[in-house]
């Protein structure tokens, strides 16, 4: 038996060897074609000697040094080159070394920013229901992913959520959904004044929601009514930006869709695109400063402002930069999307296709007319990923979304250098996996 705590019950993982572009092999040569940029994170391809070649130059000069001690060259050099991408005023960045960590920073970043201004009532946070926004306790509780959350409840309770962005399902039972921006701002609004005055820190949610709701985009509208609610009651608008992050919608980050500047931004995945364990949290300048006059950020982590990390970073950034991979995700994406629709918009078990650029979500329902999902003991998903795997197929999941325990999704997110030949190929393996799937469930009733 492996020494190995896997994260998969698989006991018959294949054994990942070597990998390149949109495409992993394993130990016996089986190829696999990345669907999903592994969790969502690759964005530059896999296999990029320059990033692995400046990983190992920089570690070789300085591999660590505490952040507390000294700062950087390539931090410096990394954040004055993310700076003019940031939907953020004068822009300074805060590294850690992952999604969770950024996630728990801001949350302390929002709570010392309103310490510093005198305001020490505001503690309380709202994130909205079907999020995702990390695996650590705090992130957790702020997540609003029933599945998740579950195990872990008598724990959880700190923070509160509104509904979701999800016009799919608005207004079905279970699901904490709403489709229309108004009803969605008055909602937060409402929230907010209940709370009571000066009593709400910060409002939290995914410009488009990950694998919690397979990249659910908002409706028309959204974004720049809820940014007005915020400003209104004093209240942080903080974006998560981990999984859209790094041009994976087709632009540098979601919220650009949008027209938005938020308070702070939260970046992980992409951001490396998972050469290096790498997230940071990044805000306006007015906030550091008032933070910082109000004396300091009482917060670290032992791996933050990582030499090494940065010096990926920013060779990720370059490569993102010079290659224009964030309008190839938006153009790939489109193309992705149209291929989707051709093959599927006509499936039985095909309740929508939704999302931006490589972020991409296919909902899975056993009736079309009435939404109806399937039941969560039918494992509809791990049928299509298991299908989709022994076809060479890398995909992602969505679970429970319809109620929180049952709804079935598909989360499609590739390098952004994936050719077009392998968009077909995606959309052909994809819709075979469904229909092999779909087609075993229903031989089992």
């Amino acid at each position: 038996m492996s020494n190995v705590f896997r994260r998969s019950t698989d006991p018959a993982l294949p054994v990942a060897a070597r990998a390149e572009g949109a495409t992993i092999w394993d130990a016996d040569g089986k190829a696999y074609l990345d669907a999903a940029g592994g969790a969502v994170v690759v964005g530059v391809g896999h296999g990029r000697e320059s990033v692995a070649r400046v990983m190992a130059e920089q570690a070789g000069r300085v591999a660590y040094a505490h952040g507390t001690a000294f700062t950087s060259e390539p931090l410096e050099r990394y954040a004055a080159a993310l700076a003019p991408h940031l939907p953020l005023d004068e822009p300074a960045i805060y590294p850690v070394a992952g999604g969770s960590e950024a996630m728990e920073s801001a949350l302390k970043l929002a709570r010392a920013y309103h310490l510093a201004r005198g305001e020490s009532e505001r503690w309380i946070v709202f994130a909205r229901w079907g999020s995702y926004h990390g695996n650590s306790l705090g992130a957790l509780d702020l997540s609003g992913r029933k599945p998740l959350r579950r195990p872990y409840e008598s724990w959880l309770g700190r923070f509160r959520h509104v509904s979701a962005a999800y016009p799919y399902r608005a207004g079905e039972p279970g699901a904490n959904a709403l489709g229309d921006a108004d009803e969605l701002a008055d909602e937060l609004d409402r929230a907010i004044e209940a709370a009571g005055p000066g009593t709400v820190a910060a409002f939290v949610a995914e410009p488009i929601v990950g694998a919690t709701l397979a990249a659910a985009v908002p409706p028309d509208g959204y974004w720049p009514a809820i940014a007005e609610v915020c400003r209104r009651h004093g209240v942080l608008l903080i974006a998560d930006e981990v999984m859209t992050g790094f041009g994976r919608t087709g632009r540098w980050f979601g919220v650009d869709h949008w027209g938005v500047r938020p308070d702070i931004v939260v970046g992980a995945k992409g951001a490396t695109s998972g050469y290096f364990p790498f997230g940071l949290v990044a805000t306006s300048g007015a906030i550091r400063d008032a933070v910082i006059d109000g004396g300091g950020f009482v917060h670290g982590f032992t791996y933050s402002h990582h030499v090494v990390g940065s010096a990926v970073a920013a060779e990720v950034l370059r490569i993102l930069q010079d290659e224009r991979l964030v309008e190839a995700a938006a153009t790939k994406g489109a193309r992705l999307k149209t291929l989707l629709y051709e093959r599927l918009r006509a499936h039985p078990n095909v309740g929508e296709i939704r999302g931006r650029g490589l972020l991409l979500g296919v909902e899975l329902v056993a009736d079309r007319e009435t939404r109806g999902p399937f039941p969560r003991s039918e494992r509809l998903t791990e049928r299509v990923l298991r299908a989709g795997r022994e076809a060479g197929l890398l995909l992602y999941s969505g679970t429970g979304m319809a109620d929180g325990t049952n709804g079935d999704a598909i989360v499609l997110g590739p390098p952004f250098v994936v050719t077009d030949d392998e968009l077909e190929a995606i959309a052909d393996r994809l819709t075979g996996a469904i229909e092999q799937a779909t087609a075993t469930v229903a031989a089992a009733r």
